[in-house]
């Protein structure tokens, strides 16, 4: 869909192949920018014929457009979103059962059992801490959520906006099913107390904090250790409470017009070649193969996350999501 170029928050139009094509197909994701990128550059390569014009917008914003949309959807695949935005009834209507190949091989607890999504990577809650910033102002480092009431941290915290931001939301809602609501809620608004900024983007608190703008940027562990490979004085920091977690799914939409090749997509993203790209760029993938990175395990990521994250209960963040998210915006957003 041309006319999106002008508004996408990033649109990657890859493929020039001048052969007869089913495409282009129009793709939505919230995976991260320079992660989309490489993907949809291997993709190219296996599949020069498909062009794939992307639209990449934080998971609250691009479900907002997707249901805005939702009498003419404007495009073929959701790739790459929230799991817990994708099982929104209003959502999952608009998606048609598919079986990509090697499907049989994912987790059942990462698809869906009527065919309309599955899930090939997911992110969990990290602090990332400036130790420079720490040294310097002779902060503790924190190792847990109850860490950060302490009013040392006054204006040194950052995080996600959870309106705007799936890792904002995971956030507060592995904390309220962890806490229970009454004491969560109480929870977050001590936060708050501590809090310098709440941001649009999942990633950016980690940035912040590493650039040396605030101490300690709530994101998740993926932008940590990329941070800590390239040099910066970061150090990874997962919540002893547990770590809060999300799943990136994809699926097909019933309007596409160009099935046949949003199909070839969706059948790639279980590809080993995929895979290995996952193990690369994503703290959990879905799919068998795929190895962790040296880098992550240098940056204190375990072989098993399994043992670090919290039970999420998805059915409950989506069943509550806009009664949370109204609650928040109504009592802690600013």
């Amino acid at each position: 869909m041309k006319p999106m170029i002008a508004i996408a928050a990033l649109v990657v139009a890859l493929a020039t192949s001048l052969s007869v094509q089913a495409g282009p197909i129009t793709v939505y994701t919230s995976l991260e920018e320079d992660d989309a990128k490489i993907y949809l550059e291997a993709f190219n390569k296996v599949h020069p014929d498909i062009q794939v014009n992307l639209l990449r917008l934080s998971t609250g914003d691009l479900g907002a457009r997707m249901l805005a949309e939702k009498s003419n959807p404007r495009h073929d695949v959701i790739w790459g979103w929230a799991l817990t935005n994708m099982v929104d009834p209003n959502i999952l209507e608009m998606l048609e059962p598919y079986s990509p190949a090697g499907i049989d091989q994912v987790n059942p607890k990462f698809r869906d059992p009527d065919g309309r999504w599955f899930a090939t990577t997911g992110y969990m809650a990290a602090f990332c801490v400036n130790k420079d910033m720490l040294a310097a102002n002779n902060l503790p480092m924190p190792t847990s959520w109850e860490d950060l009431l302490n009013p040392v941290y006054k204006g040194e915290i950052v995080m996600p906006n959870p309106a705007s931001s799936g890792t904002g939301y995971l956030m507060i809602s592995s904390l309220l099913q962890l806490k229970g609501e009454d004491a969560g809620w109480k929870f977050l608004h001590d936060l708050d107390k501590n809090m310098a900024q709440y941001i649009k983007s999942g990633s950016k608190p980690c940035k912040m904090a590493r650039a040396g703008e605030f101490a300690i940027g709530a994101s998740f562990a993926f932008s940590a250790v990329k941070s800590i490979e390239e040099g910066y004085p970061i150090a990874m920091v997962l919540p002893s409470e547990g770590a809060g977690y999300e799943m990136e799914a994809s699926g097909l939409l019933k309007a596409s017009q160009h099935k046949d090749d949003a199909k070839k997509f969706l059948d790639w993203l279980l590809t080993p070649e995929a895979g290995m790209l996952y193990g690369q760029r994503s703290e959990m993938n879905t799919v068998p193969g795929s190895e962790q990175a040296s880098f992550a395990r240098d940056a204190g990521m375990p072989a098993d996350v399994t043992t670090v994250i919290y039970d999420m209960d998805f059915a409950w963040s989506a069943a509550n999501r806009d009664r949370i998210l109204q609650k928040w915006q109504a009592e802690i957003e600013r």
